[in-house]
């Protein structure tokens, strides 16, 4: 059974930083793509980063690109956020998810079905 665990989230002040790891288990195929998602109360699901694993290439979303930096350690099969001069703005539930087509590439890959879904960990940036 295919699992993702988030954690890292918290309660912050503008202009902290956050790390968020996500870690991937149960997974029988090799996945694709790996990607950051965030959804506030009453918003649409979000598409913050997205890496494609063949190449390590990184996508990132207007809201969010020059402030957060995704990576990922193979070995450990996690995935990572680091969140720079947070903004009140990007408070959310933040959760990973995997795929195993290369949908980094495309430009709508926010808007995909992925494979497996975390449960996803809170952030939280008071102003």
């Amino acid at each position: 059974q295919v699992q993702l665990a988030e954690s890292g989230g918290g309660l912050v002040q503008a202009g902290d930083s956050l790390r968020l790891s996500c870690v991937v288990s149960g997974f029988t195929s090799d996945y694709h793509t790996i990607t950051w998602f965030r959804q506030a109360p009453g918003k649409e699901r979000e598409g913050v980063s997205c890496i494609d694993t063949s190449d390590g290439s990184t996508y990132y979303g207007d809201s969010v690109a020059g402030r957060f930096t995704i990576s990922r350690d193979s070995a450990k099969n996690s995935l990572y956020l680091q969140m720079n001069s947070l903004k009140p703005e990007d408070t959310a539930n933040y959760y990973c998810a995997v795929d195993v087509r290369n949908l980094c590439v495309d430009d709508d890959w926010d808007l995909y079905e992925y494979d497996a879904w975390g449960q996803g960990t809170q952030v939280t940036v008071s102003s």
